[in-house]
């Protein structure tokens, strides 16, 4: 079974590279595609949903991934919401009556993403006796 490097055991700077960074890369890239096309920005949200339930993998259980999709989430919607400022373009996509409040549907949608992939990665390393660090996991 795969077994990623758990995000506590990182590199400080890797941390802030695919925590922070990545979110907000990928984020102003669906900003920026906001204004070109609808579809085009769907696609990099999708990709940011596999993105966020893959991260929790990275983590010890769901409370881990819920606290990384939170913020991943919400760096990506912030992101987004600045590049799409920049760009200067209509919108393909409503934005609602209060487009800021984007940031928090974000937070809220990569906290539960983060946290199913954190919850599967636990029940995957609880079924094969996954040693997690200071402890183990026992079947």
């Amino acid at each position: 079974m795969y077994r990623p490097v758990l995000f506590r055991d990182r590199s400080r700077p890797a941390q802030v590279v695919i925590g922070g960074l990545v979110p907000a890369a990928i984020g102003a890239l669906a900003g920026v595609l906001l204004g070109v096309a609808a579809a085009a920005y769907w696609a990099v949200g999708a990709l940011a949903a596999v993105g966020g339930f893959a991260a929790g993998f990275e983590h010890r259980d769901g409370w881990g991934g819920a606290d990384r999709g939170f913020f991943g989430g919400a760096i990506y919607g912030t992101a987004l919401l600045v590049a799409h400022a920049v760009a200067g373009t209509h919108a393909k996509v409503s934005l609602g009556s209060f487009p800021p409040f984007l940031a928090v549907i974000t937070a809220i949608a990569g906290m539960l993403l983060g946290a199913a992939g954190g919850r599967i990665a636990r029940v995957q390393r609880a079924r094969d006796g996954a040693a997690l660090g200071d402890e183990t996991v026992i079947r």
